[in-house]
């Protein structure tokens, strides 16, 4: 079932009756507490996946939280520049979860070196595929990368690849540079990478796995390693997503119309394993196969080809 993705960057109360999701969107700015002249919508527990709050004077129950907890429902909250801050997520979100982590701390690490090759490989070879909707053309070196990698990408093909990359995907800008914390271009994409993230660690933690604990990334201030690991060949797909709001003339800049067009990252059509797929279904194939894998059934990864 695909769950729905929900943006709040008004002020509302948001609170729990009977199942679902009370939202009151104040009518008057004189009290904290809803009125009866409050515009008020109801939306099915069940049907969300993940919940963006983005301002400053929006009030949520407890027992809001905790029926979207046990619903096992992403929230995310933004801070004063209206960009994702935190990222709230069940503890137990699976009923197998100790034998989980316990595949998944007892696995090897050939193994993960090899899952880590097969991501890269996935990412850069879908990096390809947005160059060649960019530019129209194929970007022979790119696919040559995807095919050198080695066991933990040893060579370091992922920087390699992102170098040419960054300098190529935005044909209208040459100078561009990734950055973090930079406006424009880099925002929208900083804006996606985090409604892609929380729709990755909310898979993993549903399967019942660490998403602190990487089969690369490891950083000991990083709560969600292992997202950052399987989201990898996704971004591409946010990529080409900003790429294309950019063509249809919208602003280079993070504002409320653009995140609307970015709130449907976890709707947007993949392939994978022949067939079509939500995202956000397609990322619950990858976590699935990862979880094979842990266990010892497999060693492949599936993932999405752009």
């Amino acid at each position: 079932m695909i769950k729905r993705t929900l943006y709040f960057g008004n002020p509302a109360y948001l609170s729990l009756k009977m199942k679902q999701m009370v939202v009151r969107i104040p009518q008057k700015d004189d009290g904290d507490l809803p009125s009866e002249a409050d515009m008020v919508r109801t939306v099915p527990i069940e049907d969300l996946g993940v919940i963006i709050l983005d301002n400053k004077q929006i009030t949520i129950t407890q027992g809001l939280i905790d029926a979207l907890l046990e619903n096992n429902c992403a929230l995310i909250t933004c801070d004063s520049k209206r960009m994702p801050v935190g990222l709230m997520l069940p503890l137990a979100g699976n009923t197998i979860q100790n034998e989980r982590f316990r595949s998944q701390l007892d696995s090897s690490l050939p193994l993960r070196k090899q899952l880590w090759q097969q991501t890269i490989e996935a990412k850069i070879r879908n990096q390809a595929a947005v160059l060649k909707y960019v530019t129209g053309q194929e970007h022979k070196n790119m696919l040559k990368w995807s095919d050198s990698v080695r066991s933990g990408d040893a060579d370091n093909m992922e920087a390699r690849a992102a170098v040419y990359y960054w300098k190529t995907i935005f044909p209208n800008d040459p100078c561009f540079i990734r950055d973090r914390e930079d406006e424009g271009a880099n925002a929208l994409l900083n804006y996606g990478y985090a409604i892609l993230r929380a729709v990755v660690a909310r898979a993993l933690v549903g399967a019942g796995l660490l998403p602190t604990l990487g089969i690369h990334h490891h950083n000991r201030y990083n709560a969600y390693c292992l997202a950052d690991d399987i989201m990898e060949p996704y971004r591409p797909y946010v990529d080409k997503l900003v790429v294309e709001m950019l063509e249809d003339g919208a602003e280079d800049k993070l504002n409320a119309t653009n995140k609307v067009k970015l709130l449907n990252i976890p709707v947007i059509e993949v392939k994978i394993n022949e067939k079509r797929s939500p995202l956000m279904i397609a990322v619950s194939q990858t976590v699935s196969s990862l979880v094979k894998c842990f266990r010892g059934d497999c060693r492949k990864l599936i993932y999405p080809d752009l």
